[in-house]
């Protein structure tokens, strides 16, 4: 079955762990079976955002198993807005990125707001970086904002239940449960809450965590093999556009 990760970083981390550059990303897939992997590049996300975007483009180039994500800042709109661009016509870019925590920007500030608008005009998926409550506010953010779908990376984190709520309140929200801590019944609590299994996505967040991580987490929540489907990679071919991006035998 294919698998389409859809976050993964590329480069190094100021972190007690093993990171590297594309080669160990692609190494780490061929070990997992990964087809594809979306990544931003982690010097974009903890840096410089322009920088780290131009370093990535160089990368994708080389390595076709991997797509981009760009990393908005939303302290420096207005650059952002032109580099996403630079990225988007390089067609090796499917999406944005944005920390709320490096930056210091959280969900109800002014400046993500600005950040949303233009991403709701640029019409591709966000992945954001969700990490405490404030993730309640996302379905009266998205009511203005009609062509922003947001994949909530980590789940919320420690404020999980808090995201699955705001998911099934909003169809354009996604779950992606990667995280260091794998609290149980994570994936259990957001289907209850009523998130369909259309708005589950695979990633694990390599390079930073072993993908057996969150491979572990999916092979725990009891899915159905049509279900598994959807959630490896069937949902991700559908929200980003990527039929024909790999073998067609591969993706009936």
């Amino acid at each position: 079955m294919p698998i389409i990760d859809v976050h993964a970083h590329v480069g190094p981390w100021p972190f007690h762990m093993d990171t590297g550059d594309a080669a160990f990303n692609i190494s780490l897939m061929d070990k997992y079976g990964i087809d594809l992997q979306l990544v931003s590049a982690a010097e974009a996300v903890v840096y410089d955002a322009v920088a780290g975007n131009a370093a990535l483009r160089e990368v994708l180039a080389v390595h076709p198993r991997l797509l981009g994500y760009a990393v908005v800042n939303p302290n420096r709109i207005e650059e952002s807005a032109e580099d996403l661009r630079r990225c988007l016509d390089t067609g090796r870019f499917v999406g944005a990125k944005i920390h709320t925590h490096y930056p210091g920007r959280l969900i109800g500030t002014r400046e993500m707001a600005e950040a949303f608008d233009l991403l709701d005009e640029a019409g591709v998926p966000l992945l954001l970086h969700t990490w405490g409550p404030e993730v309640a506010l996302l379905p009266e953010l998205l009511e203005s904002r009609p062509r922003l779908r947001i994949i909530m990376g980590h789940a919320g984190g420690d404020a999980w239940r808090e995201a699955a709520h705001a998911a099934a309140a909003c169809d354009r929200l996604y779950l992606e449960h990667c995280r260091t801590v794998t609290d149980a019944g994570r994936i259990d609590y957001a289907r209850a809450a009523g998130v369909p299994v259309e708005r589950l996505l695979f990633g694990t967040d390599a390079t930073l965590i072993d993908p057996s991580v969150s491979l572990g987490v999916i092979r725990d929540a009891g899915f159905t093999s049509e279900e598994l489907e959807r959630v490896l990679w069937r949902n991700a071919v559908g929200l980003f556009g990527l039929e024909g991006v790999l073998s067609p035998t591969r993706f009936p």
